[in-house]
């Protein structure tokens, strides 16, 4: 445990048990407190230090978790942990008083050292970081090309002693730091952009001299806080600065006092090493300036590398990194910690030296002859020279005595020259060492790359001697495996390699970099993977068994776990983990052996996600939320309604899809009965998150041969009209009188969602309300409350959204079909400027459009909500539910209803009666032994069934597999139980119909329901939509069996919902029985069962079994490719025999779904523009802004002061360093805050909806974001992109600055999901087989 944490155990008698962290103030080995503040804690898990405070919170919260399950048997069951992120617990705050005023400072310097991928550290290394690389001894070809262009060999070895003297440790010893000096565009920056940097990669820290040598600036030294082993500045001009003080103290390690905004300032030893780039020279005022002694400066040759080999030798160089820095730490050792002890920045002093200048110009011959000379004779040249160059400057005569000491071994007062003459200030032994005349000779920068001389066969193949002893088999016919590994004995020395064939691989770490890039006519083109791989450090490479690939194979020195797959388009990283192996055809390879690669390839971010075991589905959510309405985990209203809210932010952000605003009344009148905190509760309920994000608000009013749609504001009632067809008028109805409404009713009206909205509002106007009678009747009805007229339902013809089959607002429709999208950003609870009517009136257009859109494309429903209305004898007003009712039951309101017993198979009738044998089948085929109906669960043979279909999953890689689909398994089991008694036969006729129309047997059915089929019999295109609509009717009814709300077709001793459990007791019993005889069953999904490599024998089986219990099975599908993930989420590849999707690729869940991961991964179609575009929606009472703020100023610091006040103002208590802040700005007005924070900030409004693009930086892209009230959070999904709608993408043309990274991580964790089961390579290649 954390030495400075205590558990601490609270029992209160007869009640509960709190369970909470208690803090100890000691000398911790494992926090550090800075400051007054939280400085970094000890992560063991991590083996290093973490500055993230919110690591602290996870650490100690599992403290307190490990706690509670240690001691769970002695807590019992009622016990509440107070954890820290538990905002209401006062964990937290506690914390912040313990580290903040408890706690005196306590630290040690961090990463004071460097340390290196595979170093093991301990606690005293005080490290909070790794390397991506190791020291190695390798060859640095691309380095070496680079750095002898652009330096001299003595300039290029000040940067390596310097680098290693870093790597050493040794840096904090020596006083010097470096200078690149030089014109513009000579490579400096390069060399310490693509040299340096990564060397020290989180190791080093930008900083800016000018702003140092700014004695006003008291927060300049703010950059070195955290004391960074390396400092850099690219680009200054050192020219311009006065004062040297605080860079001199810098370099020589004096300690000195750190000032941060807004906290405590602290003391430290600066441990930095700087790296300064500059075309102007550093001021060096005088022979004995701090700076001469520690400057060492760097001078280009002004030599460059062409363009194309410049590129070339850059991406090469991050693969050297490792032998760069082991190279510099050797030159470094061989020359000594004081090997530039004496050193003098020559060139630096002619440039910004007068009088070395002057001496240099006007003295040197004199001074190299005479080696003497006295300060008379030197003070006239002096005068003369200053008033000849027109020095602004000039040194008096005492200046001038002092200096001439630093350029002649010895002085006298008094002294004798070569003549004999007695002088005065006599000076002797000139020190010409001080004046350098070198001549720096450089080569020319030659690019000379042939190692992928790829002529060579098999019989020279690298790989074929490395893995010659490991396990190896030839692929069959259809490209996978010949056996399973542990049935495989032969070697790779006993193959033909130039056959198709897999193999083990001799290292773990062995990586194939595999080049697929493709021409302009997408086929696979040599000659561009050959220029690709040659940009890569020589190693030992394969063509791919088409010839037109390159392989390269490398041994990575890192952890290959991490990788990155997709490097670039069309170039994968392959590792080979678990039981994968490499599938291989030598054609042609070359003639290195496999190199090692210590870094240079990206890795994956490992980012904390939200623990999801929690929440594995929306039922679960529902049962945490009535768990705490019952007080169940807290004893208080106010930590249960925060847990709540907990439970939605954690669910929300896990990326599940559920809706649960039907709870919302409950939890408002919930948190109202707060005793002393409801106004806060009920705020923490406004910012909750009932639905998910791919959920959208069903009650928003939308969708309308009359279309019709209207908006309601206070002041306003907008109705908007037009007769169906193209170029048809639109009427704008703008807070028409009762009679004008009234008049509209001689119309088939049709509106979206308009039976529960648009027609209260409509018919109410008729009806005489007012306008802000209307407004409140609209407010009403949004929130939930029965105030609707019975009357107002049928006031319109039909209502789109009631009888679509896919339930989804208007805005989505226009977003999915292409349709112009507007949405308005006014407040619907405030009037509306007169001036704004004609916005209003367009946007009201515009959905009146959509609708009659959505209407168009869902014709063939609207005909299927026709046929069932005249079948049933009803107005297609009439929901689906209600005419599904009348056609099965006759009208009858108390049909009765028939409930089985699945234990025995027994039945009983409304009267709960006993039916002796009234099933279709005998009561055995109702019977399932061992099952029953225990605490609320349906047990069967050691599981538990649920209450839905289900589900069961093998997670795995398939060569072949089989789905078998029962037909209509719900309506099969209500027809076997006989569920609607008497009525069951009517329920029965409805699939007969359906499968007679399949037959085309007509005749047989023309006469059912009073001969009302007849006319929908006379075509093809008329029975398709009869048996579509008699399709929507079956659907509807087994959801009716099951809901919750009163309805015909429900039973109340129906707890058990025995339609889906029949179905799932029946998939349990086959499953059981397929295993027996000795197959596969790789998936269950309520109505289908998917069987690895069946034949024909178990293909009989089946359909022999489902007929024993009134189910007929159908192969639905047949794979040679299967990957499923888990019960829900699979990719497949249909077999060429497939009847039904031939050699097509089928993706079900999310993950595979994704069109840019679908086409670029599985079916490679095209990468289209609407492929590279994101539908985001919120719902409730949030919209979507886009915050334009790319180049606005940050004010991060104005919004944590606004913030800040805001608690204060509700009475949340805020800490000590906060109340400092708003000191600091109590001189600021609310208004002026609000002022200052909106310069940072760009909103655009965009709606409740919209389709976009993420873009790359410097295009102007905003920030998704969502906004509830005046809370901003990231658009789930959105988060570290910024994004524009795509049809602004598109009207600018601004293809080419999509940021494609965001769908390749996409695909990335596709490839990385596939990879778990099976070789990824393998999976996607199913027509090149050998």
């Amino acid at each position: 445990m954390l030495d400075f944490l205590k558990i601490e155990v609270v029992r209160k008698p007869k009640s509960y048990t709190i369970i909470r962290p208690s803090f100890r103030v000691c000398k911790s080995k494992d926090l550090m407190t800075r400051g007054s503040d939280f400085y970094a804690i000890w992560d063991d898990n991590e083996g290093l230090w973490s500055t993230d405070e919110q690591t602290a919170v996870e650490l100690i919260d599992m403290e307190l978790d490990k706690y509670v399950e240690e001691n769970k048997f002695d807590l019992g069951e009622n016990y509440i942990v107070e954890h820290m992120w538990n905002s209401s617990s006062g964990s937290i705050d506690k914390w912040h008083k313990f580290v903040q005023k408890q706690m005196r400072d306590n630290f040690h310097q961090l990463d004071f050292k460097m340390v290196f991928r595979d170093d093991d550290t301990v606690k005293a290394d005080y490290a909070t970081q790794r390397l991506k690389y190791n020291l190695v001894h390798m060859d640095t070809p691309a380095y070496n090309l680079l750095s002898k262009t652009l330096f001299a060999p003595d300039e290029l070895r000040k940067l390596e002693w310097a680098i290693g003297s870093i790597i050493d440790g040794d840096s904090i010893k020596l006083e010097k730091f470096i200078v690149l000096y030089g014109a513009p565009g000579t490579g400096k920056s390069s060399y310490i952009k693509h040299v340096i940097e990564p060397i020290f990669d989180g190791y080093y820290q930008f900083f800016d001299a000018e702003s140092l040598a700014d004695r006003t600036n008291s927060f300049s030294m703010e950059v070195f806080a955290n004391n960074p082993l390396v400092a850099i500045q690219h680009d200054g001009d050192l020219s311009r600065i006065t004062t040297n003080i605080r860079l001199n103290s810098i370099i020589s390690h004096d300690k000195m006092i750190i000032n941060q905004k807004h906290k405590t300032q602290f003391t430290i030893s600066p441990q930095s090493f700087l790296f300064m780039g500059t075309n102007t020279p550093v001021k060096i005022t005088d022979a004995k300036s701090g700076l001469n002694r520690r400057l060492i400066d760097v001078n280009p040759t002004g030599k460059t590398l062409m363009p194309e080999v410049y590129i070339n030798t850059i991406q090469k160089i991050k693969f050297e990194i490792g032998g760069i820095a082991k190279h510099c730490l050797d030159v470094y050792r061989n020359l000594g910690r004081d090997y530039y002890s004496d050193y003098e920045p020559v060139n630096m002093r002619e440039e910004t030296d007068t009088f070395y200048n002057f001496i240099l110009d006007e003295c040197y011959n004199d001074f190299e002859r005479d080696d003497c000379t006295t300060l008379a004779a030197t003070w006239v040249k002096y005068k003369d020279y200053c008033e000849y160059s027109e020095q602004r400057f000039k040194l008096s005569m005492q200046e001038v005595k002092n200096a001439l000491k630093d350029y002649f071994k010895n002085y006298k007062d008094r002294g004798v020259t070569a003549d004999g003459e007695r002088v005065r200030n006599f000076y002797s032994g000139f020190m010409m060492d001080k004046f350098n005349f070198k001549n720096m000779v450089i080569r020319d920068a030659k690019n000379d790359d042939t190692w992928l001389d790829m002529k060579f066969g098999a019989d020279s193949s690298e790989l074929n001697r490395v893995c010659s002893d490991c396990p190896a088999q030839y692929a069959k016919r259809d490209g996978t495996p010949s056996k399973k590994w542990e049935n495989v004995t032969t070697k790779l020395n006993e193959l033909d390699t130039t056959r198709l064939h897999y193999t083990k691989l001799e290292s773990k770490q062995h990586i194939v970099v595999d080049f697929d890039m493709k021409n302009e006519n997408g086929e696979k083109d040599l000659s561009l993977n050959l220029e690709a791989a040659n940009k890569w450090p020589p190693t030992y490479a394969e063509l791919s068994k088409s010839g037109n690939g390159v392989h390269l194979h490398y041994i990575y020195t890192g952890n290959v776990e991490n990788l990155k797959r997709l490097h670039a388009p069309d170039v994968e990283i392959k590792v080979f983990l678990g039981d994968s192996s490499l599938r291989r055809k030598v054609t042609k390879c070359n003639h290195l052996q496999i190199a090692e690669l210590d870094g240079g390839l990206e890795e994956r971010e490992t980012r904390k996600v939200i623990n999801k075991e929690v929440f594995q589905n929306e039922a679960s959510i529902r049962k945490l939320i009535l768990e705490n309405l019952n007080k169940e985990h807290h004893p208080s209203t106010a930590s249960s309604v925060s847990f709540i809210k907990k439970i939605l932010d954690d669910a929300y952000a896990s990326g599940i899809e559920y809706d649960v605003s039907d709870l919302r009344p409950a939890v408002i009148a919930f948190a109202n009965n707060s005793t002393h905190q409801a106004k806060q509760c009920l705020k923490m309920v406004t910012e909750m998150e009932f639905t998910s994000e791919k959920e959208t608000d069903r009650k928003d009013a939308e969708r309308p041969i009359v279309f019709y749609d209207i908006e309601v504001f206070p002041n306003l009632l907008l109705i908007n009209y037009k007769r169906r067809g193209k170029g048809k008028k639109m009427i704008r109805m703008i807070n028409p009188e009762p009679k004008e409404v009234a008049e509209l009713f001689q119309y088939n009206l049709i509106g979206y969602n308009n039976r529960r909205y648009d027609n209260h509002i409509i018919y109410a106007r008729s009806l005489g309300y007012s306008l802000l009678d209307c407004y409140r009747l609209s407010k009403a009805i949004i929130d939930g409350e029965k105030v609707m007229f019975r009357e107002a339902y049928n006031v319109s013809y039909t209502d789109i959204y009631d009888f679509s089959i896919d339930k989804k607002s208007l805005k989505k429709w226009e977003i999915e079909l292409g349709l112009p999208h507007k949405e308005l950003d006014l407040d619907w609870n405030e009037p509306v400027p007169e001036e704004l009517w004609p916005k209003v009136s367009s946007y009201c257009d515009n959905d009146v459009h959509a609708t009659e859109a959505v209407f168009e494309h869902l014709h063939d429903e609207f005909i299927a909500r026709e046929i069932l209305a005249d079948i049933a004898g009803m107005s297609v007003n009439t929901s689906t539910n209600a005419l599904t009712t009348k056609i099965i039951f006759e009208g009858d309101k108390n049909p009765g209803a028939v409930y089985t017993d699945l234990s025995d198979g027994l039945q009983y009738g409304p009267g709960k009666e006993y039916i002796p044998g009234t099933g279709v089948f005998s009561n055995d085929s109702n019977k399932f032994d061992g099952y029953s109906y225990t605490q609320g669960k349906n047990l069967y043979r050691g599981i538990d069934l649920g209450f839905g279909g289900w589900v069961f999953a093998q997670p795995g890689m398939y060569a072949h597999a089989k789905t078998f689909d029962v037909a209509s398994m719900h309506p099969s089991s209500i027809i076997a139980m006989n569920v609607f008694g008497k009525y069951t036969d009517n329920f029965k006729q409805l699939l007969d119909i359906r499968l007679a129309i399949k037959r085309k047997q007509f005749e047989s059915i023309s006469d059912l329901f009073g001969g009302k089929l007849k006319k929908y019999l006379q075509s093809t295109d008329s029975s398709k939509a009869l048996s579509k609509a008699l399709k929507i009717a079956i659907n509807s009814v087994y959801g009716l069996t099951s809901a919750s709300f009163e309805n015909a077709f429900r039973d109340i001793r129906n707890k058990n919902n025995i339609v889906a459990l029949r179905g799932a007791l029946f998939m349990k019993t086959l499953v059981d029985e397929v295993v027996k005889m000795g197959y596969e069953v790789i998936h269950v999904k309520t109505d289908s069962i998917k069987i690895a490599n069946p034949d024909e024998k178990i293909e009989n089986f089946i359909l022999e079994f489902g007929t024993k219990y009134g189910y007929t099975f159908e192969v639905e599908s047949e794979w040679d490719r299967l990957c499923l993930v888990n019960d829900a989420v699979f990719i497949g590849h249909h077999h060429n025999n497939d009847p039904e999707s031939p050699n097509e690729w089928e993706a079900i869940g999310a993950q595979f779904k994704v069109p840019y991961v679908f086409k670029k991964l599985f079916s490679k179609e095209k990468i289209e523009f609407d492929d590279l575009c994101e539908v985001k929606s919120v719902s409730g009472t949030t919209k979507i802004m886009l915050d334009f703020n790319e180049n606005l100023p940050s004010v991060e610091l104005e919004e944590m002061v606004k913030s800040a006040r805001d608690k204060v103002a509700r009475g949340i208590k805020i800490t000590k360093k906060m109340e400092g802040i708003l000191n600091d700005w109590s001189n600021v007005s609310d208004e002026e805050l609000d002022s200052k924070i909106a310069v940072g900030h760009n909103y655009q409004f965009v709606g409740k909806i919209g389709k976009f693009c993420p873009v790359i930086d410097g295009v102007d892209g905003g920030i998704l974001l969502r906004q509830a009230g005046n809370k901003y959070t990231a658009v789930t999904g959105t988060k570290g992109y910024r994004w524009m709608e795509s049809d602004v993408v598109r009207d600018l043309k601004l293809d080419s600055k999509i940021d494609v990274s965001y769908y390749d991580e996409l695909a990335e964790n596709a490839i990385d999901e596939i990879s778990k089961y099976g070789d990824y390579g393998w999976f996607t290649e199913v027509n090149d087989v050998a």
